[in-house]
């Protein structure tokens, strides 16, 4: 015996088995529902394509500005769980959001400051929040007397920042709130060429307003240890939180930046504005959940103006938060990615999105095939009854004479000439037998009738 009969001949044995039960028809039926099943299964797993991608594109912000060196981290992160980062650089949060925005152009998520919608025409439908990540405060440098309002800017040459960029919006906003004409360009000043804090000690500029989206830390920390320079103290950051509402007081204790120097040597409040991940719709729910756990590690320690574990948090500001992102923050990461590698996870997840649709199809369709192919049976049997009910009719009824009940037993004669025709598996034999036991039963009382005239 062949390999390729040896292989087959156990499934021959269990159709031939099948076959004396229900026939072969049953059989049939039953491969037409797995035939189906699968073909839905294709189709569903070709639409949906549920294996999660290995690569992900974050657009960030300038290079050397927080925000590129946050990109940078959550890619040293990932690329350890196997997923491929490309980092897009940008002139800053605005930008950021533009680019999301932008079907054109292929970015999976980016870092966008609260308040980047405000001078947005076109609100944006495909776009969801991950949570926020950090706190965004605005920093304004001077030089010169110590100053309370920022109306006392008015008439100051003022660097804001670079058109497209967090700083820039968030310092239009504030200056229009304090009646400062944002349309005078001799003293604003989108960004000032060469080095800002040259320039700024140099008298070329009389403030310079910095956020992380657009300057790097170094630039910072620079400013604030730069003797003759001050930082802005918003003694009206409580106003503000209230009056802008995607703004935050966060506030630099005594001592924190330096405690040997006692810098800053009183409380400095600032108003932020929080950072949201911000991402397509198209997102894939594994890739939100593992950049969900970079931010975590990046941002989830304690900092100069955040509590341990204060970010992500999943609070709602301009953009909807993301399903995949709430049901992280109620429960954490899904089960496989939980518990296996990035790639395992992955594959195991594209093998349970074939086997799931397929077990919810068949099993319904195994349990009602039997009733099905029993009314389909019945389906043959039972218009025999009623065509033998109305010859029954006709045969007893007071109009009968002896003519019509010869045609009535030659009908009758074709009526189990048919049925005897009929092909049925012996698990059905009760139908079968009882309809013919019938048919003898209807004869004999015509018979007996004949009998009873011809007498």
């Amino acid at each position: 015996m062949t390999p390729i009969k040896t292989f087959i001949q156990p499934f021959q044995i269990l159709f031939n088995k099948i076959s004396a039960l229900y026939g072969k028809s049953f059989i049939w039926s039953i491969i037409v529902v797995l035939g189906i099943s699968l073909f839905v299964c294709v189709l569903v797993f070709t639409f949906f394509n549920s294996a999660a991608p290995t690569t992900l594109t974050i657009v960030s912000g300038p290079d050397g500005s927080i925000f590129r060196k946050t990109a940078d981290k959550y890619k040293v992160i990932l690329e350890k769980q196997g997923i491929k980062v490309k980092i897009i650089p940008s002139d800053g949060s605005s930008d950021n959001l533009d680019i999301l925005m932008n079907p054109k152009i292929k970015v999976d998520v980016g870092f966008v400051q609260g308040g980047s919608l405000e001078d947005k025409t076109d609100k944006p439908e495909n776009l969801l929040s991950l949570g926020s990540i950090s706190y965004q405060p605005l920093m304004i440098f001077y030089r010169g007397e110590p100053k309370t309002l920022i109306s006392e800017f008015k008439g100051k040459r003022i660097d804001i920042g670079e058109d497209g960029s967090g700083t820039h919006s968030l310092a239009i906003a504030l200056l229009k709130a304090n009646g400062i004409n944002t349309d005078d360009s001799k003293y604003l000043i989108e960004k000032y060429p060469g080095n800002a804090v040259r320039a700024l000690l140099d008298n070329h500029i009389d403030a310079i307003f910095v956020m992380g989206d657009s300057a790097s830390l170094e630039l910072i920390q620079k400013l604030i240890q730069t003797p003759g320079i001050q930082l802005f103290n918003f003694v009206q950051a409580d106003a503000y939180a209230r009056r802008i509402k995607y703004l935050n007081k966060i506030q630099i204790p005594e001592g924190a930046l330096d405690l040997g120097k006692n810098i800053p040597e009183n409380d400095i409040s600032l108003i932020a504005p929080t950072v949201e991940l911000i991402a397509r719709d198209t997102l894939h729910p594994a890739l939100s959940d593992m950049l969900l756990e970079a931010a975590k590690e990046v941002h989830g320690t304690a900092g100069l103006t955040r509590k341990a574990g204060e970010f992500p948090s999943p609070v709602e500001h301009e953009f909807k938060i993301s399903p995949d992102a709430a049901r992280y923050y109620a429960s954490g990461k899904s089960f496989l990615y939980r518990n296996f590698p990035f790639w395992m996870a992955s594959l195991i997840n594209r093998m349970l999105a074939v086997i799931v649709p397929i077990a919810l199809l068949l099993i319904p369709s195994l349990r009602i095939a039997p009733a099905v192919y029993r009314w389909h049976m019945q389906s043959r049997i039972y218009p025999w009854y009623k065509a033998l009910l109305e010859l029954e009719r006709d045969a007893f009824s007071a109009k009968a004479d002896e003519s019509k009940r010869e045609a009535l037993i030659k009908q009758l004669d074709y009526i189990e000439a048919s049925v005897n025709k009929i092909k049925i598996p012996a698990t059905f034999g009760d139908l079968f037998y009882g309809l013919r036991g019938h048919i003898s039963f209807v004869r004999q009382r015509l018979l007996a009738e004949q009998q009873t005239v011809d007498t």
